[in-house]
């Protein structure tokens, strides 16, 4: 298959959020239809460039697993198809869900990290679906649970919030700033 592309952007070796950060940073430098190829060896890219463009109106095309990388290919939208990136507006802290946690509230913890992520380190009793599979294995949570979801910095877990609101849960907080500052418990395979 040969995709013919304006701009080539090179984010191997980042991890999440910088794929993400830099494809917003190349979009910006396009004009309207062109196409930017994305490549990247993080695994949540898959995921997080889907969900972003959806999220901002830009066209995803597809993505092309080569080996190690992964092709992103995306179409940068007209104006008028340009949505202003919302986030989730409900958070919650490491402190506050430590605090809940301590309490021994009735909360579940959702990872949507990819695997391996969350085999190297993730918070005592957390559910791991990664957010590229959360619509397929939706079915597995419970709507009326009060859910906290994470990730590695907040955004895969943002997308995965407003997935899920989507989908009719209600009471859900996005945990901030992630993974990758948690100060709490860890557990490991």
């Amino acid at each position: 298959m040969n995709i013919t592309v304006d701009r080539v952007l090179d984010c191997k070796g980042l991890a999440c959020p910088m794929p993400i950060v830099k494809t917003k940073k190349g979009m910006e430098e396009l004009q309207a239809g062109q196409v930017i190829e994305v490549l990247a060896t993080d695994k949540g890219s898959v995921a997080d460039i889907q969900g972003w463009a959806k999220n901002t109106g830009h066209q995803y095309i597809g993505t092309i697993e080569e080996g190690e990388v992964f092709k992103h290919y995306l179409r940068k939208a007209n104006a008028d198809e340009v949505k202003e990136e919302t986030r989730y507006p409900h958070t919650v802290s490491h402190e506050e869900l430590i605090e809940k946690m301590n309490a021994k509230e009735n909360i579940k913890i959702l990872d949507v990290r990819e695997p391996a992520e969350y085999a190297f380190g993730r918070i005592p009793g957390a559910i791991s679906i990664p957010m590229g599979e959360l619509e397929e294995r939706i079915g597995e949570l419970n709507p009326e649970d009060e859910i906290h979801v994470v990730c590695r910095s907040g955004n895969r877990s943002d997308r995965a919030c407003q997935l899920l609101e989507e989908k009719g849960f209600k009471k859900l907080k996005n945990v901030l700033p992630g993974m990758k500052d948690w100060s709490g418990q860890i557990e490991k395979n």
